[in-house]
């Protein structure tokens, strides 16, 4: 499984907001899905360079139902688009 976080704060895990303003973490299974998304998201957005992590599954699930964090598992079978703006 991978995640993004921001490569200068590698603690800082990348989220998305749903239509409730709610922060969701995308956690891919695929490598080639990530760095897709990754290339899309720096290309269309003015932001600081990602870094791509792979996580352990379990522990990374585990550390987001213990803080009450959202998240999604993108499947290779899934098409996700990076947002038009951050706001």
């Amino acid at each position: 499984m991978y995640i993004l976080t921001l490569e200068s704060n590698p603690e800082g895990v990348y989220c998305i907001k749903n239509d409730i303003g709610e922060q969701i973490i995308p956690i891919f299974e695929e490598e080639d899905d990530i760095e897709r998304y990754s290339f899309l998201l720096e290309e269309s957005l003015d932001i600081p360079r990602l870094k791509i992590m792979e996580v352990d599954e379990e522990d990374l699930i585990y550390a987001c139902q213990s803080r009450n964090q959202k998240y999604t598992i993108i499947t290779s079978d899934d098409l996700i688009i990076p947002p038009k703006d951050l706001a």
